[in-house]
């Protein structure tokens, strides 16, 4: 039988939040039934559900940085039992077959991945995400939340954790360069850069943040940068040029990508994890002298989100949060466009308990 559940849902892309009763389908064999306990809010929830990555499914619920416990595992399942912590990330199925999935990069599936919220599944149906009372998700995409992370702190690792660990990791971070710490730079401090600052650090790296102000300079040596530079400051480019091995950069913001491309060293890297809403502008001579790289990252496989979890366990690292009820999420959409919520918000799903469908 199908499960009937709570959840948070907007009927249209400038509809208020409603609780709704949103069904999750009669698990199958190789089902997990999850009891979310904490739902993460992600600036790409908002910039789907506000139609600003083209039109949305509606009614719809979103949400992708999910953490809780296994309630109900179907009969064929054999990794997952009831009472496990785990968590549910950014995808909820792909082919499994293809040289991508057979890799371990589900995210890359050359059939399509299907999306944990407004994707078309694989029975037809459109996938509704975790701004709810529970999930029911394929075996194969759960990962073990270690006991070390709280549920609330751990959720914004399902996204944020994972799109700044995978480029970090691909490109070597932890690696020495001349028998010193490689010199990575973290391009802004938010929901994705204040992660990204802690697991670079974690790696061995020497962390330098770039902003346009240094207002957040305390945080980022409590984070574990050694410093922080304001771009704005005359002559910054000229007098950093060539001085970074990998530069992460996690702003969704136009800038001077050239004029960035010049901080790099030789072979260094620039991993882009950021999306403007605008095409940037790129000369080829940025990257052809001095042989740079200019590469996208997105997430990660489920076997590397495992990974980066254990990491983060291990090293103490966590997600800066603010919690919050079912009944603040429209204002706290707002408050994370405006910048104001440091660095992520999180649901906590208990709220649900006595709230009335409307």
């Amino acid at each position: 039988m199908p499960i009937t559940v709570k959840a948070l849902q907007k009927g249209g892309p400038d509809q208020p939040f409603r609780v709704a009763n949103i069904e999750r389908r009669d698990p199958r064999p190789d089902d997990v039934v999850i009891d979310i306990k904490a739902a993460g809010i992600c600036h790409s929830d908002i910039h789907t559900i506000r139609n600003e990555w083209g039109e949305a499914h509606f009614p719809l619920t979103v949400g992708h940085e999910i953490a809780g416990v296994v309630e109900a595992v179907g009969t064929d399942v054999t990794d997952w039992e009831v009472g496990d912590r785990v968590g549910v990330g950014c995808l909820v199925n792909s082919c499994g077959t293809c040289q991508e999935c057979r890799a371990g990069q589900e995210q890359n599936c050359l059939s399509g991945n299907v999306g944990t919220y407004n994707a078309p599944d694989v029975d037809g149906t459109i996938t509704q995400g975790g701004y709810a009372q529970k999930v029911v998700v394929d075996e194969r995409f759960v990962c073990r939340i270690p006991d070390a992370l709280d549920f609330d702190a751990a959720a914004p690792l399902l996204c944020a954790g994972i799109t700044t660990y995978a480029p970090l990791n691909r490109w070597g971070a932890g690696d020495e360069k001349d028998g010193a710490p490689k010199k990575v730079a973290v391009l802004g401090l938010g929901g994705l850069g204040h992660m990204g600052v802690q697991i670079a650090a974690a790696m061995g790296a020497e962390v330098t943040v770039l902003s346009r102000t240094r207002k957040k300079e305390q945080l980022a040596l409590d984070l574990g940068a050694q410093q922080m530079l304001a771009t704005t400051d005359d002559g910054f480019f000229e007098d950093h040029r060539g001085t970074f091995d990998l530069i992460l950069n996690t702003i969704s913001a136009d800038i001077p990508v050239d004029r960035y491309l010049s901080l790099l060293a030789p072979r260094g890297v620039m991993a882009v994890v950021g999306m403007p809403p605008a095409k940037q502008e790129l000369s080829f001579g940025s990257i052809i002298g001095g042989g740079k790289v200019l590469a996208g990252s997105n997430i990660g496989g489920i076997a590397e989100t495992q990974e980066m979890l254990d990491f983060c366990a291990e090293h103490g690292l966590t997600a800066l949060i603010e919690t919050i009820g079912i009944d603040e999420a429209d204002a706290t959409y707002d408050r994370v466009v405006a910048g104001e919520v440091y660095f992520r918000a999180v649901i906590d799903t208990s709220t649900f308990e006595g709230a009335e469908v409307g």
